[in-house]
């Protein structure tokens, strides 16, 4: 899972937060039962403390010195019930003191008797052994004499129980913390699955296909309005590319009939008239522009009619490698005007399905784009091949190549590497836009990238034909 989606993080947050309320909530817990456990505990030693004392102070006890003894033995039996009784006189004598409990765990002898005198209170002492014990204390004054009761009892059953408590908290925190986690998962990734729909969706969305939509969400929450509010961005866009293909298309139809006949206008006066040299060679100069803007407006007719979903004006089945073979054939010429060696490689038989004009015109585009760029002397190769169920086509020269900087760009319109140079050569910067949207219509791509020391190669992969 990707720490930085929505989905880690809003898992990871819940149960940290669950993960902290649990501890705080489990520490709550174990604090507020020792406390009121030790408090139960002292109030119940204190109760009988008291209990002791009223019976120290009855009339039997000042009549028969043995009958406290024997009253506390007989009501409380403090051994058998592991507590720790003891009646002291204000002079340290010793009216009582209960016998060894029956667990052991200390020794009523060992344990000094308390100093002060307050007539209540209740204190820990940590007998000899090791066992800690909560005592009360009560001060009762009889005649002359004033008596300490001590009534105590071990922590052990407290701790006991506590240790358990925490050992069930320790314990059950990871199962609850993995059960509420999955939960969590299972609920976030239902949550966000509409969200996944719309990505999917969305990356059909491309410059061809603007009619299609985010689906529909039938519930009304957050998720569902902004899939409506993507779906009207996309109308508006949709709108607005329709808007600007249709101008596209309309401007360079309407430029088309001018630019012909100033072109033809100004053949006509350099073919039938006799000049001066000057003037000859501006009217040249304004033929060539011409030229060029005829060359930039075919361009623009072209990618609007491809924009528009005329790419494919028929589907027939043919061999690639053929068609490529032959039109650098014809293009030879081309290169041997510049003096550069066009070489090819084609592999017996590449068949695809698609626009046979459309992608010579491909493979057109990308030879006069290499040999343009090509210096004297170069060498363009062009290859078809079949690969991992594509047919690739590659043209590549020996020029300067493009800089890091401009190759990701050099498939977007009117984009140069070189501004002067590209003018110099004629280029308006749409040759390439038009070989990705024609390779993109085709189901395939168009990559390009440098071919060390020197050159750049343009990959274009297309699917191949089913198997008959």
């Amino acid at each position: 899972m990707n720490s930085q989606s929505i989905h880690f993080r809003l898992i990871a947050w819940y149960a940290g937060v669950l993960l902290l309320v649990l501890l705080g909530f489990g520490a709550f817990t174990y604090t507020t039962l020792r406390f009121f456990s030790h408090q139960v505990l002292g109030e119940s030693m204190a109760h009988r403390a008291q209990q002791i004392a009223d019976l120290v102070a009855s009339e039997p006890a000042a009549k028969d010195p043995g009958y406290v003894a024997r009253e506390i033995e007989k009501r409380y039996d403090p051994a058998a019930n592991d507590r720790f009784v003891r009646v002291s006189r204000g002079d340290g004598n010793g009216l009582y003191l209960s016998g060894p409990p029956n667990d052991r765990s200390f020794n009523p002898e060992e344990l000094p008797p308390r100093q002060g005198s307050a007539k209540s209170s209740s204190y820990q002492i940590e007998a000899p052994g090791g066992t800690a014990l909560l005592v009360a204390t009560q001060r009762v004054r009889v005649g002359n004499d004033t008596f300490l009761i001590e009534v105590g009892a071990t922590l052990t059953a407290n701790e006991r129980l506590l240790h358990r408590l925490l050992t069930t908290l320790l314990l059950g925190l990871p199962v609850v913390l993995g059960v509420v986690i999955l939960g969590g998962y299972i609920l976030t990734k239902r949550a966000l699955q509409p969200v996944q729909s719309m990505m999917r969706a969305a990356q059909e969305i491309t410059i061809s296909h603007l009619s299609r939509r985010l689906p529909a969400l039938s519930s009304d929450d957050e998720i569902a309005h902004l899939a409506a509010v993507l779906n009207q961005m996309i109308a508006r866009l949709d709108e607005s590319f329709q808007n600007t293909a249709r101008f596209t298309a309309d401007a360079s139809h309407e430029l088309r009939t001018p630019l012909t006949i100033i072109r033809g206008e100004l053949e006509a006066i350099l073919l039938g008239r006799k000049l001066e040299p000057e003037l000859r060679d501006a009217l040249a100069s304004l033929l060539e522009e011409a030229e060029r803007l005829v060359r930039i407006v075919e361009g623009l007719f072209a990618l609007s009619r491809l924009d528009t979903g005329e790419a494919q004006t028929e589907r027939v089945r043919f061999d690639l490698a053929k068609l490529a073979e032959t039109t650098a054939e014809q293009m030879c010429l081309l290169a041997e005007v510049k003096r550069i060696e066009l070489v090819y490689e084609t592999a017996t038989c590449v068949e695809i399905e698609g626009d046979r004009s459309r992608l010579k015109q491909v493979v057109v585009n990308l030879l006069d784009n290499a040999i343009k760029y090509t210096p004297e002397k170069g060498r363009v190769s062009l290859a078809v091949r079949s690969q991992n169920g594509s047919a690739l086509l590659e043209v590549s020269d020996t020029g300067p190549g493009v800089s890091a900087v401009a190759l990701p760009h050099l498939f977007e319109r009117f984009y140069r590497a070189d501004e002067v140079r590209s003018r110099e050569i004629g280029g308006a910067g749409i040759g390439l836009s038009i070989v990705q949207s024609i390779c993109i219509a085709h189901g395939g791509a168009a990559t390009a990238a440098n071919t060390p020391p020197t050159g750049c190669r343009f990959t274009i992969e297309l699917p191949l034909a089913p198997r008959s």
